[in-house]
């Protein structure tokens, strides 16, 4: 196999807030519309971010992380990415130099350079200063040049763009106005399908850029071609109803990729509106939003019945996050209303008003290892004795349950498949 050269950019910035979704969004769409094919990677685990960028470059969108997705898996996406498209866009996750690995160790590893976003609503020259900082914080960092969210006029435009550094490029400015701004809800940014106008904002968005800095492309960068994969089919004929909808809708698209090449056929169902599942062997419930959907979740009673007769059957489920929370007897959201739900699963859980916990996960499982991550407002109740609990690669005191019951395996853990074929196939295997 060969390296492929593709224009690509990493998508940065000081902190959280800052901007990066808004940004990469607004560059994906800007090159799109322009008849590019753009293809968007998010750092880190995340699953929102995603939908987003998604619609604004009209290409499924995956997740690249040095230590959950692996560095060779990493090479491989973004090499198979290089052959098709005319642009690559990588957003970050929190700061540039923030968690281990971070975004800048992934710029660094593949030579993708950085483009750096900030908020420059309440600076002026200072934003020179933070520039230069975030270009040379680390020696060999690969950097591009600075982009400021929410400005507020040409005249500021002009003042942050005098303050660069010499020789560092300016990619423009978007100014701050709410046509541009995404929602957001406790887990973050809205769901793209759940935004009316999200096209309307996209395209402002990208009209901006435009106006500010035109549509040039950054240089190319040369991705080396990774080692050779062979995905044995264990899950040949086997039927896998995935749960998806605005109530479980957090899917790796690199999940569903890889439950296909294991030989899997999925057929997708929604338990808000389905008053049936569909004749499967198995079943994966994701996270999501169940707690914004109580009461229709629970009052859609045939398919609660089916779910359980699926599992009286003796057939597998995969539940994570808000999949094992519709699990539950009983869920609570967070202005005290409750609903009784599945009950497959001893217990109960309750929305908080904060992050309950946030970090990733490592799980050893009699199946094998799996990595992950977990991100939930909500607190567990549950009676069963944990199968295993994960393990933190950063120290983090967090140390989810992963829990068995029959061929039921549950979790706050987000597991990303891909990292162990085998386990994920033995999983969902009738």
């Amino acid at each position: 196999m060969t390296s492929h050269h593709c224009p690509a950019l990493l998508i940065a910035a000081p902190a959280s807030g800052q901007g990066k979704t808004t940004v990469t969004a607004a560059l994906a769409r800007l090159h799109s519309r322009a008849g590019k094919r753009v293809r968007v990677f998010k750092c880190g685990p995340d699953f929102l971010d995603p939908m987003i960028l998604a619609r604004a470059s009209g290409a499924p969108v995956y997740q690249l992380d040095l230590w959950m997705v692996g560095e060779e898996a990493c090479r491989r996406l973004l090499w198979q990415a290089a052959q098709e498209a005319d642009l690559i866009l990588i957003e970050g996750v929190m700061g540039l130099f923030d968690g281990n690995p971070s975004a800048a160790d992934l710029a660094r590893c593949f030579g993708v350079p950085v483009l750096g976003v900030i908020d420059a609503g309440a600076m002026a020259q200072t934003f020179g200063a933070l520039a230069y900082g975030l270009a040379h914080f680390q020696a060999a960092l690969p950097f591009s040049g600075v982009l400021a969210n929410r400005t507020g006029s040409e005249r500021h435009n002009g003042i942050l763009q005098a303050s660069l550094p010499p020789g560092m490029r300016w990619f423009g400015g978007l100014p701050r106005s709410a046509a541009l701004e995404l929602p957001r809800r406790h887990l973050g940014l809205i769901q793209a399908e759940e935004l009316a106008d999200l096209d309307a904002r996209l395209d402002a968005a990208a009209d901006a850029l435009l106006a500010s800095a035109g549509a040039l492309l950054p240089e190319p960068v040369d991705f080396a071609a990774p080692a050779e994969q062979t995905i044995e089919p264990l899950l040949a004929g086997v039927r896998i109803g995935v749960a998806r909808d605005t109530s479980f809708a957090f899917l790796y698209q690199a999940n569903l990729d890889l439950l296909r090449a294991l030989g899997a056929e999925l057929v997708f169902f929604s338990p808000l509106a389905d008053a049936a599942l569909p004749e499967v062997d198995s079943l994966y419930l994701p996270g999501g939003y169940p707690e914004l959907h109580l009461q229709a979740l629970a009052g859609n009673r045939p398919m609660l019945q089916a779910i359980r007769e699926h599992h009286g059957a003796g057939k597998p489920i995969l539940a994570e996050c808000g999949g094992m929370l519709y699990l539950l007897e009983t869920l609570t959201d967070k202005q005290g209303d409750s609903a009784e739900l599945l009950g497959l699963l001893p217990g109960s859980a309750r929305l908080q008003p904060r992050l309950a916990a946030l970090a990733l996960q490592a799980v050893a499982l009699p199946e094998g290892t799996l990595r992950g991550h977990t991100y939930h407002h909500s607190l567990l109740d549950c009676a069963l004795a944990p199968l295993a609990r994960g393990v933190c690669p950063n120290g983090k005191p967090v140390a989810e349950a992963v829990f068995r019951e029959g061929r039921l395996t549950a979790s706050y853990i987000h597991f990303y498949l891909p990292f162990n074929p085998r386990a994920a196939a033995e999983l969902l295997l009738p």
